[in-house]
């Protein structure tokens, strides 16, 4: 990451956050004073080189907010007087989103195992399993010989039995403990013991009526601050409740030529720069599904063969007031 700082009538200080960083490069193409350089996608990408994505030369930024304005993923930002310029109204804004619906959410986790950028918080009550089930069990010492059969075989792990010899003579030191808090009352320690040492008696269902229907609370956050909108979230949800508006519209192909092949099943340099998931190697030749994608053009840069046509069809990038800054975004941000 870098941060780099102006002082004068307004003091701008522009920072750049790596993680957030998906390695597009439509910072560097809108930059008027070419002041922001592009690193080796593929070699940072593979942990071959340790430095960040994006660079810049201090000397020649003239703190103009194109690069953090054109970053869909919110790894540039510009502050001017510590506002970000994101913030302020005659700035162009990105229409994008990433929303949970909460009132309808199951909390199932899904979307939290999907993301491919650890952008969720996942957050899940569940009742305690002692106030689900009702039961009486008891363990006659008296017969029980501490075989060690019913504390093998409970599905829930909750017997504990010890047998250690503490002499030369015949004598035993024998414990067997029953874990209340997560004994289910199955009676599978009932049926397997050789000896009838042991009483159980499941109630749970005839109580119940008297015992709470479960309910089971969450919390799922989406930070859009380090969401790369690839929708894996959206399309794993079983309920439909995350809405994710991306950023760009458009298609993404891959064009061969006689001697232009994809060499995925060796290179695969588009599978290591994708930050979305969205690209995997089919038969030996790369294969981007589109669903989740979300048309950065990284694996479109790190190609080696050229292959990769991006086109953007909708950017949505709105409030650009300037002529010369519409040009700009327009020229750049539409294909690739």
């Amino acid at each position: 990451m870098f941060s780099i700082k102006r002082d004068g009538e307004e003091k701008r200080v522009l920072k750049y956050e790596d993680k957030n960083c998906v390695g597009c490069g439509i910072c560097s193409d809108v930059c008027p004073s070419s002041s922001l350089r592009l690193g080796p996608l593929v070699p940072i990408a593979r942990g071959l080189i340790e430095m960040d994505l994006v660079s810049v030369n201090e000397s020649s930024c003239v703190f103009c907010g194109l690069c953090a304005t054109a970053c869909p993923f919110d790894a540039l930002s510009l502050y001017v007087d510590d506002v970000n310029i994101k913030d302020i109204d005659y700035y162009p804004i990105w229409k994008k989103d990433a929303i949970v619906g909460d009132e309808d959410c199951v909390y199932c986790k899904k979307c939290y195992e999907a993301c491919p950028t650890d952008s969720i918080i996942f957050e899940r009550n569940l009742p305690n399993p002692v106030d689900l089930v009702r039961g009486e069990i008891e363990i006659y010492k008296d017969k029980c010989i501490y075989c060690g059969f019913c504390a093998e075989l409970c599905p829930v792990e909750a017997i504990t039995v010890k047998n250690i010899p503490t002499s030369t003579v015949d004598k035993l030191n024998n414990s067997i403990e029953v874990d209340l808090s997560k004994c289910v009352f199955c009676g599978i320690c009932k049926r397997v013991c050789p000896e009838n040492a042991i009483k159980q008696v499941c109630s749970t269902c005839m109580l119940k009526e008297e015992i709470e229907v479960p309910e089971i609370t969450g919390n799922v956050i989406i930070f859009e601050d380090s969401c790369v909108y690839c929708s894996w979230c959206s399309e794993v949800c079983p309920n439909d409740v995350i809405d994710i508006r991306k950023p760009f519209d458009g298609n993404l192909e891959l064009v061969e030529t006689d001697d232009k092949l994809c060499k995925g099943g060796s290179c695969h340099a588009c599978l290591d720069v994708c930050a979305c998931n969205a690209v995997s190697i089919v038969d030996g030749k790369s294969f981007t599904d589109l669903t989740f994608c979300n048309l950065c053009g990284a694996c479109v840069r790190a190609c080696p063969q050229d292959i990769r046509i991006l086109t953007r069809t909708d950017v949505k990038l709105e409030n650009i007031n300037s002529e010369a800054w519409d040009e700009i975004l327009s020229s750049q941000l539409v294909g690739k």
